[in-house]
């Protein structure tokens, strides 16, 4: 029993594994485990293959990062030494080589404030940042400076878009006269490279401007009259500070720290005039044509209303832009003044267009208003005015906007096409003649009878106060030959020279005729009055050498059964007041006086004279 237990005691402690101990030997037929030791070397030469192979791995994979990494900063900073390179541009450079620009296309008055106009651009502008860089695709040459055109357009592409905030831009002649000064916000702009050869590629934009035209006149008129002559449009454009970034105009990132600040640029601008239908072509030599071949005044109406004297007129301009320029002017105010005494004008009118926009060839304006409450000072100066312009004389006139009160134009209101016939119906009724106190002239006395008809747009209410008449008498009817008129002044010093055919006598009174009128309906357009005045012992003056002529047509006064005919023309002043036109004072004082009327009439003359 005893050994069967010790024989069972060994049987288990040799299925039992042995404890491993320092004093253990290291190589045994099996391990502790009992597995093999050429399976335990097998193992551990896998765990140390997956080992070197991990490192292996790992080594090759952050080198490889590192040498994408450092390729792409290569790139990069190749990249941004383009975009640094295209920042550091300057502006003439930008100028002549990379902006690329289509129109304008469109422009559009938006309003008029104190000093200054805002108009609104719209154009179509690109920058050709390839062009200027030298980084756009040519012929490949399979060598290292195509890489380097392209890291110069990646560079570029990086950088999108470039940002120019402008000082203050000053508009000089040729001469440095300044004629005018232009605002405007930053502007954006986008860059790009190998641009197609169309115009396709360029960007809309609509730039706002603030523009202060000079308020020297002569200079700015100065200015038209060179450039008309030399069919160029030369100035110079002056910039005080121009910043230049990369990016968008308010976003800030890495793009806009490309910076660049140019001083005091000068840039020299010059655009061909194109030729205007109905104008001499720019730069041939002739003079730049005066406002009234540019405006012309198709009909006008001015009334009496409760409110005052109402203006309306329908002008017609020549359009010098281009027809491809679309434009839009906005309601602006005008002051139009008439010459004073001396180097003065008198404003007389206030007056605005309607808003339009221009066509080709011509521009239809609408223009509306209103005379302005006159000073007794400017009651000469407008009866000058409308004397000139019933007489078709040149009327000079000055055209400024309460916008811009130190600058004006000076132009020529346009005349009318033929000269109206203001008095018609000119007779004198009842008209007897007698010998003075001396025996050496005639003395006439009668009623003056006449027409007073105003030219087409005049629908003035008038009262006639007096007339001044100055007149030749002919011995019969006028001969149709006889265009020449008696002196329009009042003095009654100057005579026709030569004296017309069968005038033999003069009437011309030494004060006024007061006279009364009456409405008497419209004619031709404008409103018509019978005026009459009287007329008492006014001396009838025999013309120098036709005393033989005064002689017969007093036979037949005195002994032809049917008396005579005697054929009066001449001209007169007329005295008017104009209702509805306030004038400060009133009385005397808002009288007016047409002057240089002509005349033309008949007179029947019986056996009344006296001796």
């Amino acid at each position: 029993m005893a050994l069967a237990a010790g024989d069972a005691k060994g049987k288990t402690k040799a299925n039992q594994p042995e404890q491993t101990t320092e004093r253990t030997p290291l190589l045994q037929g099996e391990s502790s485990h009992g597995t093999p030791l050429s399976d335990v070397a097998a193992d551990l030469e896998s765990a140390g293959f997956r080992h070197r192979l991990r490192s292996t791995l790992t080594l090759v994979f952050f080198t490889s990062l590192f040498l994408c990494l450092l390729t792409f900063a290569v790139i990069v900073l190749f990249a941004y030494s383009f975009a640094s390179s295209l920042s550091d541009v300057s502006p003439q450079d930008l100028l002549d080589k990379g902006i690329v620009y289509e129109g304008p296309s469109r422009v559009n008055v938006l309003n008029a404030t104190d000093g200054g106009i805002w108009i609104n651009v719209d154009a179509r502008v690109g920058i050709d940042a390839g062009s200027i860089l030298g980084v756009n695709s040519e012929d490949s040459e399979g060598t290292l400076k195509d890489v380097w055109r392209s890291l110069g357009r990646f560079g570029v592409r990086l950088l999108k878009t470039v940002s120019a905030g402008l000082s203050a831009v000053y508009i000089r002649s040729s001469g440095q006269a300044l004629l005018g000064v232009v605002s405007l916000e930053p502007l954006e702009l986008p860059i790009t490279v190998n641009p197609p050869h169309d115009n396709s590629w360029l960007t809309p934009v609509s730039v706002p401007l603030f523009v202060q035209p000079t308020n020297n006149s002569s200079d700015l008129a100065q200015f038209i009259t060179d450039s008309w002559r030399e069919g160029v449009v030369s100035a110079h454009v002056v910039v005080p500070t121009v910043d230049i970034w990369g990016g968008g105009v308010k976003r800030n990132n890495w793009r806009s720290m490309f910076k660049r600040t140019e001083k005091d640029l000068d840039i020299q601008a010059m655009v061909p005039l194109p030729p205007v239908p109905g104008l001499p072509s720019p730069g041939s030599g002739e003079p730049f044509p005066p406002f009234s071949k540019l405006l012309s005044l198709r009909d006008f109406n001015i009334v009496s209303s409760a409110e005052g004297l109402v203006l309306r007129a329908h002008a017609s301009a020549v359009n010098p832009i281009p027809p491809k320029l679309e434009m839009t002017v906005p309601s602006l105010p005008f002051i139009i003044s008439v010459p004073g005494v001396g180097d003065t004008f008198v404003p007389i009118a206030s007056v605005h267009n309607e808003p339009f926009a221009l066509a080709h060839p011509t521009v239809s304006i609408l223009i509306s208003g209103h005379v302005l409450p006159l000073s007794p000072e400017a009651a000469d100066p407008l009866s000058n005015f409308v004397s000139r312009y019933l007489s078709l004389q040149y009327n000079p006139i000055s055209i400024a906007s309460p916008l811009f009160p130190s600058l004006s134009v000076d132009a020529e209101f346009p005349s009318l096409e033929t000269r109206p016939q203001i008095l018609r119906n000119v007779t004198i009724r009842n008209m007897k003649v007698k010998p003075d106190s001396t025996g050496n002239e005639l003395l006439a006395s009668g009623q003056v009878f006449a027409r007073l008809v105003l030219p087409k747009g005049m629908n003035l209410t008038l009262d006639v106060k007096r007339v001044f008449p100055n007149i030749l008498v002919f011995d019969g009817d006028i001969p149709e030959s006889v265009n020449a008129t008696a002196s329009s002044n009042s003095s009654c010093a100057a005579l026709p020279n030569p004296l017309p055919p069968r005038a033999f006598g003069h009437i011309c009174p030494e004060e006024w005729l007061k006279a009364t009128s009456t409405y008497d309906g419209s004619e031709d357009g404008g409103s018509a009055f019978f005026v009459t005045a009287s007329i008492v012992d006014v001396p009838i003056e025999v013309l120098p050498g036709r005393e033989q002529e005064f002689s017969n047509f007093v036979s037949k006064v005195i002994f032809s059964t049917k008396g005579a005919v005697a054929g009066l023309q001449g001209a007169a002043s007329v005295g008017v007041h104009i209702v509805s036109l306030p004038v400060e004072g009133g009385g005397d004082d808002s009288e007016f006086v047409l002057r240089g009327l002509p005349l033309r009439g008949v007179v029947q003359i019986g056996k009344k004279f006296s001796l």
